[in-house]
């Protein structure tokens, strides 16, 4: 779900007028962040985000507004977009992301596209990965994709650019957010995109993935799914949240849920969070996670949750958090869709057994799964090891070869 803090690729932020925000991930990602060139445009919370009653009304998919923004890949275009989506009480809502394009006529039917699901950034609007000047370095496999002639769809999550709160770790908001960034992409002629996609996305988004997987074939019959690749999916959440209480990362990870769910479920979190943690909370739930920088910080911040923090000694014993957990924990995916599964061995957030019983879950329903085992990643870089793999996988499936299958070894 989340990544030693930081779940994404490293990049500063910067409003318009270039003042820089924060960079993002590891230290080797930041220095390979700073060292690149900075990019021609960059987007703060503008007008852009901003979507009236009458703009979010429409089919969902459809686009509000786009703008082409500089800094993609050689070969490539980019837009940010604004399109529709339906929120958790069937509200129409709008979501941010960007639309990255091979240049080039589109081949017959159109191009492939791939919806990239991103990781922990955030519960705040500003934690946008549209938000950011290093926006591209996020995209795991993004040149390789390109050059692949791919269409890459990355969405924000609803919450996330746009007015929050984000519904954080809600599987059926994420799901929906991802199936109609592929279809705001089809909707853009310069993308030439054509029906079938597949999602690849890590921790938060490898949730997010296979909840597109189990929404596409009521919620997006319009568009063809051919695969799911997850790098180390935020599966069992009470098992995954109970698991990591021990560690500062845990504690800011948790932290974010209960913030979260006390506003998009209105569910009470008195009953299950110490008075006196409510203001490290709060500050918590104000900052992206992002940098090596951040990382220092939130320690700070979360340092008095090390004393008092949850009145629950597991939050899969109180209700209505108990229920919450369980239903946004993926079930098995139809056994049409085929699987790419990786997970790091030192992943000490995400740990390997619990993405090893969704395995057996998915194998005992019928699926068709590549098991990858990275034995010395751990939980911030699965995504950018496993992704050579992942997009070879990806290509397969848009050739139309038959799905490998580790299941049973």
């Amino acid at each position: 779900m989340f990544a030693k803090f930081s779940c994404m690729s490293l990049r500063p932020r910067a409003d318009r007028r270039g003042r820089s925000r924060r960079p993002l991930g590891a230290v080797a990602l930041l220095l390979a962040a700073l060292a690149a060139p900075p990019l021609s445009t960059a987007h703060a919370q503008s007008a852009f985000y901003s979507a009236s009653n009458a703009e979010r009304r429409g089919p969902p998919g459809t686009v509000i507004r786009t703008e082409q923004i500089g800094g993609a890949p050689e070969g490539a275009t980019a837009e940010l977009v604004l399109y529709r989506s339906i929120g958790l009480d069937g509200q129409p809502i709008a979501v941010s992301g960007m639309v990255i394009s091979p240049a080039g006529p589109p081949p017959p039917g159109g191009r492939p596209i791939v919806a990239w699901a991103h990781p922990t950034s955030g519960v705040a609007p500003r934690c946008a990965p549209s938000l950011a000047i290093f926006l591209f370095q996020q995209i795991q496999g993004l040149r390789d994709m390109v050059q692949r002639g791919y269409v890459v769809a990355a969405t924000d999550y609803p919450g996330l650019g746009t007015p929050g709160p984000h519904p954080y770790l809600v599987g059926i908001s994420e799901g929906r957010a991802v199936l109609d960034a592929v279809r705001a992409a089809r909707a853009l002629p310069e993308a030439g995109a054509g029906r079938r996609f597949a999602v690849w996305g890590h921790s938060q988004g490898g949730q997010a993935a296979l909840y597109a997987g189990l929404l596409a074939r009521d919620y997006a019959p319009d568009i063809d799914l051919v695969g799911i690749a997850a790098a180390a999916p935020a599966t069992e959440l009470a098992t995954l949240m109970n698991d990591d209480l021990d560690s500062a990362g845990g504690k800011n990870l948790t932290a974010m849920t209960l913030w979260s769910w006390s506003r998009v479920y209105g569910a009470p979190i008195d009953r299950v969070l110490d008075p006196a943690a409510l203001p490290s909370v709060d500050r918590l739930a104000a900052d992206c996670i992002e940098s090596v920088f951040d990382i220092i910080v939130r320690r700070r911040i979360e340092r008095p949750l090390e004393q008092r923090f949850l009145t629950a000694s597991n939050l899969d014993t109180v209700e209505p958090w108990r229920a919450l957990l369980a239903s946004n924990t993926p079930g098995a995916l139809p056994p049409g869709i085929p699987l790419f599964l990786a997970q790091g061995l030192a992943d000490q957030l995400v740990w390997p057994a619990v993405t090893q019983d969704y395995l057996g879950r998915l194998c005992r329903a019928g699926s068709k799964v590549r098991y990858r085992v990275l034995p010395n990643a751990n939980h911030a870089f699965v995504a950018r090891d496993s992704a050579p793999a992942a997009v070879d996988w990806i290509a397969d499936r848009f050739a139309g070869a038959p799905a490998p299958n580790d299941c049973g070894q």
